[in-house]
């Protein structure tokens, strides 16, 4: 598929040809993949963020935030509860940090893990950019995924959605050094950011490609009303249907374009639509996040405005999602790592 059948799906506005090109990204997830959703528990660990990125709800600038870090004994806690569960992953996420003591407070909890469940739960990291030393620090602590949003593959565009002092090549060299030190690399792109364009986002499936990237974590851009982006002109998608459907769209065209790859249903999907993770699967995606952070915590991590879930406890999450993922015919790989196929059909990896 070349990016002008990509830019077609993606202003395909006929409804049963929507419906055939879902369908049609749904066999071959189904076909390459088989019919397994993979669980990733997310574990939100701080919203406390030295960046002051202008769409985000826990930019540092936004003093509204009650700020939290977890204890280790929560996080490991929560990880514990997502071993037994059979989740097989889980996502350790926070705002953005590089100092020693962050970075050895995760060092620390990554190798814990590791040691309480024999290695045996696979640990992805989304804590945004850090050095080279780093990164290699908590690859070697045990965590081997990584997830770090480009948010747009357009520079002048990454620019208008950043401060002065963020910077677009520094965000693509940390995919790389990640990739390069053997991560299971993960990126993604926010859909319908103002000033974005349909071939902006075709642009950003290219870049999935072109990065040789292993997991892809995108979802509808939704606006927090403490943040600069807020009320900004959006050129694309004027209403939450629009969105939830080019959403939608792009997953299904990353899966034609880039079959092997694992591709979540984000939460975000959900705030659009209360069955929007259930569309995603059926556009594609084969992997669910369920949040399984401790409740008392939620409601200080918000992106974005009407986050879905911030209340449940985290057995109401793991209950809700089987039933879910069941609802669409597939079936919850429990116990599984969920390894990327496009990974690990590199060089026989498996991490």
């Amino acid at each position: 598929m070349n990016s002008t059948k990509i830019k077609n799906i993606l202003l395909e506005a006929d409804y049963s040809e929507i419906k055939r090109v879902f369908k049609e990204a749904k066999t071959v997830k189904q076909s390459t993949l088989g019919h397994d959703i993979y669980l990733r528990g997310l574990i939100e660990l701080s919203n406390i963020c030295t960046k002051d990125c202008l769409y985000c709800g826990i930019r540092k600038s936004n003093h509204s935030v009650n700020r939290y870090l977890m204890t280790k004994d929560e996080i490991i806690a929560s990880a514990m509860f997502a071993f037994e569960k059979g989740f097989g992953s889980i996502v350790l996420q926070s705002g953005e940090r590089d100092d020693e003591n962050f970075v050895g407070f995760i060092e620390n909890i990554v190798e814990e893990i590791n040691y309480l469940t024999s290695q045996q739960l696979r640990i992805t990291l989304s804590l945004g950019e850090q050095t080279t030393e780093t990164y290699k620090r908590w690859f070697n602590s045990g965590a081997h995924r990584y997830l770090l949003r480009i948010e747009t593959s357009n520079e002048s565009l990454y620019n208008k959605i950043h401060p002065t002092n963020h910077s677009y090549g520094n965000r693509v060299n940390c995919l790389s050094v990640l990739k390069e030190i053997g991560f299971q690399l993960g990126t993604g792109v926010m859909i319908g950011l103002p000033y974005q364009t349909i071939t902006d986002l075709v642009n950003d499936i290219l870049f999935f490609k072109e990065m040789d990237i292993d997991m892809i974590g995108m979802g509808p851009f939704i606006e927090h009303s403490h943040t600069p982006l807020f009320g900004q002109p959006v050129y694309i998608a004027n209403s939450h249907s629009q969105l939830l459907e080019l959403s939608l769209k792009m997953i299904a065209a990353t899966r034609i374009f880039l079959p092997k790859i694992n591709i979540a249903a984000t939460t975000a999907l959900q705030a659009l639509d209360p069955l929007g993770r259930e569309k995603g699967i059926n556009a594609g995606a084969n992997v669910i996040m369920p949040n399984i952070s401790p409740p008392q915590y939620r409601e200080d991590y918000l992106l974005y405005e009407d986050k879905p879930c911030v209340n449940d406890l985290a057995n109401d999450c793991f209950d809700c999602v089987i039933k879910r993922i069941e609802f669409t015919g597939q079936k919850v790989a429990l116990f599984s790592s969920g390894d990327s196929l496009t990974f690990t059909s590199k060089k026989g990896n498996i991490t």
